[in-house]
């Protein structure tokens, strides 16, 4: 697969065997900031609110409501890809316990102990940020807390990594070191990925990787790293709801993710909560 980079969006080049990469110029991610604000802001709201008692549902309509009253529009609800069985119908992905990534709301009663992931994209003045987080509810298991604690070890990892000189595998590498260091499995299917106008672009960066491979980082690549790991597999199934995937030996998953815009300098990360 040959990559193109283009300047401040430019028209996108179709060509067999041939993917383009948008670089954004220091004006295009200052439009940006207020997209990951906005994510961030949903996200600390709706991890607030998850208590003993609370639904799963009510965390979707409390994030539907904060779309509504911004002005924003939703990443999810319509969204249909190749490996969802049907548009995602809600606005943030809820996961819980053996879930991991794409958990579709519903009702569901959070109980004491359960270890919650979510994951939450939208658009703002065209532009979009994606961002996830993890926590237990309630009384907290130490493994859920280590577990919780790698994703976002290994993502500041994958952060630091993203830097003009390096290169995918780079971020690749930096994530699974922290991963491995506490003893977990990696899956590859699904990781970071572009960011911009869409939700979901080139280039794909998965959890592990070989350092100096990959699409070399330019200044002006926008992603969303997201270290997602399971405590004792590797490997994933779909549940029959078409979205919501699990661990294939039920146990437990974590996932944090944020935007971060590549710099000649430090990323920005423009998805920071407070």
């Amino acid at each position: 697969m040959r990559r193109v980079f283009t300047q401040g969006g430019a028209d996108r080049i179709d060509a067999e065997r041939m993917s383009v990469i948008e670089l954004r110029t220091p004006a295009e991610i200052e439009q940006m900031r207020p997209a990951g604000r906005f994510v961030a802001s949903v996200l600390e709201a709706t991890s607030k609110a998850a208590a003993v008692g609370v639904n799963l549902l009510e965390l979707d309509a409390l994030a539907h409501e904060m779309i509504r009253a911004a002005g924003a529009e939703s990443c999810y609800i319509d969204y249909h890809p190749s490996f969802g069985a049907s548009p995602f119908g809600k606005v943030i992905c809820t996961s819980v316990n053996d879930a991991v990534l794409h958990g579709l709301p519903h009702d569901y009663r959070l109980r004491d102990g359960d270890l919650l992931s979510l994951d939450f994209a939208a658009s703002v003045d065209g532009w979009v940020a994606d961002s996830a987080i993890s926590m237990v509810v309630g009384t907290p298991r130490t493994e859920d807390l280590r577990l919780i604690d790698t994703t976002r070890r290994a993502l500041d990892a994958g952060i630091a990594a993203a830097r003009v000189g390096n290169r995918i595998g780079d971020i690749s590498r930096a994530i699974a070191d922290v991963a491995k260091s506490e003893g977990y499995a990696i899956n590859t299917d699904f990781g970071g990925h572009g960011v911009g106008r869409t939700m979901h672009g080139d280039p794909h960066i998965p959890n592990n990787g070989r350092p100096g491979r990959g699409l070399p980082l330019k200044a002006g690549l926008v992603v969303a790293i997201e270290p997602w790991f399971l405590e004792t597999t590797d490997r994933i199934f779909t549940d029959a709801d078409g979205w919501t995937l699990r661990s294939a030996d039920g146990s437990r998953g974590a996932h944090s993710e944020h935007t971060i815009a590549i710099t000649e300098g430090d990323p920005i990360v423009l998805t920071q909560r407070a």
